[in-house]
């Protein structure tokens, strides 16, 4: 019989970050693994002065990276999206005012009510073209997932502006610390502080022995009991 030593995994996403919204099911499944604490740091690649509004450029950048994902994910891009969101003009792409939803469900109901409101704005984003940028989409988003008007509102505005900037400087740090790039990123922090890079695109769309590796690696440190 072996122990196994817990585990901090650290998901850095943005929710602008198709590639994120690829490997929706795959944090899932790492979610739902005992002994494991799941960490989410928003990496703003859309957020500030990064922000983007839609235009044919973009959606032409965007579009073929979109398929490929689909293609080896299996998760559905909507036509409301495809025609329809990326051909908004009017549309601004900002992932500061998700990560700040996605904050304020944190605070509200720890790590799985921050997934859920992320799983929640990726398929506003992707499947249903939601501007999900803007704050009357968040609450509504919110109100859907269970968690109370107010309650989220007063969260929301807390955390805008100066709480969600040092969130984003903190997460940038992590991924210094780790020596990883982009998103997504899935870093495993041991009981000792060593931090793991996981693999994680050649597990796209195959949740189950993606949760199989990750059982084994988070095993690689068991001692007898």
């Amino acid at each position: 019989m072996v122990n196994q030593l817990p585990a901090t995994l650290h998901y850095i996403y943005d929710p602008m970050c198709g590639w994120c919204y690829g490997a929706a099911p795959l944090v899932q499944a790492a979610a739902q693994l005992p002994g494991l604490t799941l960490q989410l740091h928003g990496g703003g690649m859309f957020a500030g002065s990064a922000r983007r509004p839609v235009t044919p450029e973009l959606q032409a950048y965007v579009a073929p990276h979109d398929r490929r994902i689909a293609a080896l994910s299996g998760q559905p891009f909507g036509s409301a999206y495809t025609e329809g969101l990326l051909k908004d003009l009017g549309a601004v792409l900002d992932s500061g005012p998700p990560i700040t939803a996605i904050l304020a469900a944190q605070q509200l109901g720890g790590a799985q009510q921050g997934l859920a409101m992320l799983g929640r704005i990726q398929q506003a984003h992707y499947v249903q073209g939601r501007r999900v940028a803007e704050a009357e989409v968040l609450q509504t988003l919110a109100l859907a997932q269970g968690l109370e008007a107010e309650a989220f509102a007063t969260a929301f505005q807390a955390l805008s502006g100066p709480a969600t900037l040092a969130h984003l400087a903190a997460s940038r740090q992590l991924m210094q610390a780790a020596r990883v790039q982009g998103f997504p990123n899935l870093v495993l922090e041991r009981a000792d502080g060593r931090l793991q890079s996981l693999e994680l695109s050649r597990f796209h769309g195959q949740p189950a022995p993606w949760a199989d590796y990750l059982r084994g690696t988070l095993q690689a440190d068991v001692t007898p009991a």
